[in-house]
């Protein structure tokens, strides 16, 4: 062989050793509302999720993960900022339609214009970004209305989507007629499903980006209103925003899959599919009457495992063990911690609450207890709960239904026993944990 044909292929070797250990790319998709049972390789018998249950086979599923929050923004507040979502104040609970706060925290800031996630907490994608991270968001933001809580005034690159809860699916609006969907920081109008615009958009950034980036995907399927990508003619107005049918729910499941498909097949067009870490998670439990739970028990809003514990698959082939399942119990600001630490982002905060739940599959170590709470307000009513290794306390408060119940959860996932009576000193330790924590707990403002 010719010295100079050597020399070559030796830089080539050279070249393709520096881009395979280099800095991850990061891609999230988070869907809305999906509910624990909702996808093949979490035991729907009814929606056809053939991608979704290939990044699962090909990585790793986790049995007992859990949303931050029963509810939307909550849950999105954790995972930019790596902490609770009550110490950001006012996100305890969904912004509602037209930036409106639903308890008293939160109806203070809406009427000091002031309702959304500050900017200066978030640690996603600041930190990325001084690691030389390209960043985006498209999708749902649901994490304030104002223009200083735009995702560009939090740092990311670029922006497409709508600033609410959700839209109509074709025609994007709220149900108050608000327009809300957005490039960047200007309305813009697109003609097209809302799952396939996201989609269109995410694929876009991916062509386009020069590695490292860090991609969120925000969908709004299978949240309501419930149009599949057949139904641009179904009427759905304000009156019928929320009525569940069960065929259309599985179509919006389908196609979200097959988004996921898409996802997945750019990225290995571009030939950093070994190098890039994929994570498939809901923002909590499924819808009532159109998620599937599978066994557990509850909704979302609610602090029964049904409300919050939600499916999480994580796919890197460079890195991760296909055919995985971890019966690891986490949340969702461990995704944020494991993000930080896969893109070596200096300067985070000290008092972060997550774990690093990639690194724990990575290095296969043996799964550990985790004390985790939960407290999400509305009106007047309150959903706590706290998992302390598989004891959980579930309360509601603030309605005349009012609940206190302990369940063991190696033993009766689906909550059916009530364990208060025959375990007082447990409750009491419980309660002692839960109050300690909400003592702790000071909103930024």
């Amino acid at each position: 062989m010719r010295p100079r044909v050597v020399y070559v292929l030796l830089a080539l070797m050279l070249l393709t050793s520096q881009t395979y250990g280099s800095k991850p790319n990061i891609v999230l998709i988070m869907a809305d509302d999906l509910g624990y049972g909702d996808v093949g390789c979490y035991g729907t018998p009814q929606a056809k999720t053939p991608h979704i249950d290939l990044l699962a086979r090909e990585g790793v599923r986790f049995t007992q993960h859990y949303a931050n929050g029963p509810e939307c923004s909550p849950t999105r507040t954790a995972f930019l900022t790596g902490k609770y979502q009550q110490f950001a104040g006012g996100l305890e609970c969904a912004i509602g339609t037209g930036n409106v706060g639903r308890y008293d925290d939160a109806i203070r800031l809406a009427n000091q214009h002031d309702l959304g996630l500050p900017a200066v907490q978030t640690v996603l994608p600041k930190l990325l970004t001084q690691q030389g991270y390209g960043s985006a968001v498209f999708g749902k933001w649901h994490l304030g209305y104002e223009p200083k809580f735009n995702p560009k005034a939090h740092g990311w690159d670029q922006f497409f989507g709508y600033l609410g809860g959700n839209v109509h699916y074709f025609n994007h609006r709220e149900t108050s007629d608000l327009h809300v969907l957005f490039a960047d920081d200007l309305p813009v109008y697109r003609d097209g499903y809302m799952t396939d615009l996201i989609t269109e958009a995410s694929v876009n950034f991916i062509q386009k980006t020069k590695d490292p980036f860090l991609l969120f995907i925000s969908h709004e399927s299978p949240h309501f209103p419930f149009q599949g990508p057949s139904d641009r003619t179904k009427s759905v107005t304000r009156e019928n925003w929320m009525e569940v049918d069960q065929d259309t729910y599985v179509a919006m499941i389908e196609s979200l899959d097959s988004s996921v498909g898409e996802i997945v097949r750019a990225i290995d067009q571009t030939g950093q599919r070994d190098n890039t870490v994929v994570i498939f998670v809901s923002d909590n439990g499924g819808f009532a009457n159109a998620a599937n739970m599978g066994p557990l028990r509850g909704t979302k809003s609610m602090t029964f495992e049904g409300g919050i514990r939600v499916p999480l698959i994580i796919n890197w082939p460079a890195k991760i063990k296909p055919g995985q399942i971890s019966d690891q119990v986490c949340i969702t600001f461990d995704l944020t911690k494991s993000i930080l630490n896969l893109a070596e982002a200096k300067n985070q905060p000290k008092h972060l609450d997550g774990y690093d739940i990639v690194s724990h599959v990575i290095e296969q170590r043996p799964d550990i207890p985790r004390t985790l709470f939960w407290r999400g307000k509305r009106g007047e009513r309150v959903w706590k709960a706290v998992r302390h290794g598989d004891q959980k306390l579930v309360i509601k408060t603030g309605e005349p239904d009012q609940i206190k119940s302990i369940y063991d959860l190696s033993t009766d996932p689906a909550e059916k026993n009530d364990l208060t009576t025959a375990k007082p000193k447990l409750t009491l330790q419980l309660m002692n944990l839960l109050q300690s924590w909400e003592s702790s707990l000071k909103a930024r403002r």
